[in-house]
């Protein structure tokens, strides 16, 4: 048996000297991976590497941890081959093989991580690490560095600087190679696949007079998902019948989906590293009603705004914004706010009066994690003079993020009745690109005819 990441492994080691590159002299970077986590007795959940560290090595087992140098030396520690464990755990890559299958320069045992570090650090100037993202990294450094400290009189130096490594991993990871874009192309088409197979599901059962259920709908999702090679979902799948629709993260629950409701599934893959998301909201019998039809209109109307304010040398914040103007005048047609207490739709902006039903942004950083990393403020913006936030960041080709509008609609005083609790969310995942942007998640229909006609097959 042998390990073979998921991608050429010249894409690892350039991004290693891309990132070695931006250490400065006598920099040193530790980058550890994700730890293992108790569900319960003798039982751990279903383990998951951490992305900075993915992104470097291509390797998924726990307990690893890459010390990369400014010279562009890279070592990796991870966990020694032990056929016991094996036995009972799944194969171990194991130190002596790890240099040939992952590229590396170095490789060592994870128990030797303490006493083989600090000699590492000797004579470095700065250490980075990823701050504040795994518990207890902190005092581990400043151990290590105290045992560097303790053999200055033998005229070892100790670093006197630390960095936070997301700062430059995260700049790099915003902006996605052609290799990551394919990865996230074959997630996305996976993806679209299991929400085509729970919407006729959904009808292909409720014309049967089958007991249909928000967990039924889940399955559907997974099993598309294990089907096609995805590794696990990317998030936990949101399925929402009826009034669980206006709960932002509602979980897929026992909760009976009947002809009339609208259903709202927010789900994605993973597929090598790698996250899809989308939402497409249906009803569950395969025809809306009047109300229903309303309200998805101008939710896909105010999407179609914000797809054609996105492409590069717009700001991260241009498509929110033409979203919102669009949400805000069909809020006043539909009569679910009215002229006479909010004004115009103008007003009801700069109210955010809009806010009672649409509550969050229209999209996020998308990539290995869901919401991936990465600035959303222009890099070196300060805030202005009166306190304002710095101007949104600029988008650039290859940036991927997602296109999300939505409408929740609670019963309250002065809502219609005929409206109250429709949840409608639409998102597609987007490559930005130098004349708009690229819809990689359209394998699922998404205007009103193509959903009903859909259904009906």
């Amino acid at each position: 048996m042998n390990y073979t990441p998921p991608l050429p492994l010249t894409v690892y080691a350039e991004r290693r000297a891309r990132l070695a590159a931006q250490l400065g002299a006598g920099g040193i970077a530790i980058v550890p991976t994700a730890p293992e986590h108790a569900r319960n007795r003798d039982n751990v959940y279903d383990y998951r590497h951490d992305s900075y560290f993915f992104y470097l090595t291509g390797f998924t087992e726990p307990n690893a941890t890459l010390v990369l140098q400014a010279n562009g030396q890279a070592t990796l520690f991870c966990q020694p081959k032990d056929l016991e464990r094996e036995i009972w755990d799944g194969y171990r890559l194991g130190p002596e093989a790890a240099p040939a299958a992952l590229g590396v320069q170095a490789a060592h045992a994870s128990t030797d991580l303490d006493s083989l570090l600090p000699p590492l650090l000797d004579n470095q100037h700065c250490v980075w690490w990823p701050f504040a993202t795994h518990d207890g990294l902190a005092a581990r450094v400043e151990n290590w560095l105290a045992n560097v400290r303790q053999r200055v009189r033998s005229g070892v130096q100790c670093p006197t600087r630390q960095g936070d490594l997301c700062h430059l991993l995260d700049e790099m990871r915003l902006v996605k190679d052609a290799h990551e874009l394919a990865t996230m192309q074959r997630a996305a088409t996976i993806s679209a696949q299991a929400h085509v197979r729970a919407m006729r599901t959904s009808a292909r059962m409720l014309r049967a007079g089958q007991d249909l259920r928000e967990y039924h709908l889940d399955a559907e999702l997974m099993h598309t998902f294990r089907q096609h090679g995805a590794q696990s979902e990317a998030y936990p799948s949101i399925v929402a019948g009826g009034a669980n629709a206006c709960v932002l993260h509602y979980r897929a629950g026992s909760t009976p989906i009947r002809a009339g409701d609208l259903v709202l599934i927010d789900a994605g893959c993973e597929l090598d590293g790698y996250a899809s998301d989308i939402t497409r909201t249906f009803p569950a019998n395969g025809v809306f009603t009047g109300p229903q039809r309303d309200v998805y209109q101008l939710v896909l109307e105010s999407q179609k705004a914000a797809i054609a304010a996105t492409r590069a040398g717009a700001r991260f914040s241009d498509p929110h914004e033409a979203c919102v103007a669009v949400l805000a005048q069909g809020l006043l047609d539909l009569g679910l706010l009215q002229a006479d207490q909010h004004g115009s739709a103008q007003d009801v902006i700069a109210n955010r009066a809009y806010f009672q039903f649409y509550m969050h942004r229209t999209g996020h950083w998308l990539g290995m994690d869901v919401h991936d990393c990465g600035s959303y403020t222009e890099p070196g913006a300060a805030p202005a003079a009166d306190g304002t936030q710095p101007p949104s960041r600029i988008l650039q080709p290859g940036m991927c993020m997602t296109i999300e509008p939505g409408l929740y609609i609670r019963p309250a005083e002065g809502v219609p009745e005929h409206f109250h609790h429709i949840g409608i969310r639409i998102e597609d995942d987007a490559v930005v690109t130098e004349s708009g942007c690229q819809l990689t998640t359209r394998d699922v229909p998404v205007e009103v005819g193509e959903i009903e006609a859909l259904m009906r097959d």
